[in-house]
């Protein structure tokens, strides 16, 4: 049996054996966390736990495509600066110029890659280290980008003669 390919492009990006304390003992299970996206603008990330690490992965597939979003995107680049905020990481975006490339660190590059966004620059400056909060704040600071007005025709301008304008007091 041969598996379909995806249309959706998956990292990893942190995978930790977590416990619970139970009557006789502790019962460990594994929590998964994923970014998915298509580089076409689609990006969600996801978390999930399992008894093993495979089951884990799989249910967090399944949770970043229910979380997946449409990012604006603007000759591949980000229409403006944004910074956002989920818990203690906050995220910041800037607009790079062509041939800039990823500048960020750890969740924020792998979310921008996978998102189909060639130039930017991000920088974590809350004081989380955790990369589920830093992933997070990422897919927001992404979601609320608005679109860049398109330059169109000025509008018509009417000539006023010296006799009609009126003076500056």
């Amino acid at each position: 049996m041969q598996r379909q390919k995806s249309e959706f492009d998956q990292k990893t990006l942190d995978i930790r054996r977590v416990a619970r304390t139970m009557a006789g003992g502790r019962r460990f299970s594994f929590r998964v966390t994923i970014a998915l996206g298509d580089r076409k603008g689609g990006v969600g990330v996801g978390t999930a736990k399992g008894l093993d690490v495979a089951a884990s992965i799989e249910k967090a597939i399944q949770q970043a495509k229910k979380n997946i979003t449409k990012i604006n995107t603007y000759n591949g680049t980000i229409p403006h600066t944004v910074s956002r905020k989920f818990r203690s990481a906050r995220v910041l975006l800037k607009p790079a110029k062509p041939g800039t490339g990823i500048i960020a660190g750890g969740a924020v590059r792998v979310i921008c890659e996978l998102a189909g966004i060639k130039n930017v620059t991000g920088k974590i400056q809350g004081r989380s280290s955790n990369k589920i909060n830093v992933s997070e704040a990422t897919v927001a600071a992404l979601r609320s980008l608005k679109l860049r007005r398109q330059k169109g025709p000025a509008a018509p301008v009417q000539a006023v003669s010296a006799s009609e304008a009126t003076p500056l007091q």
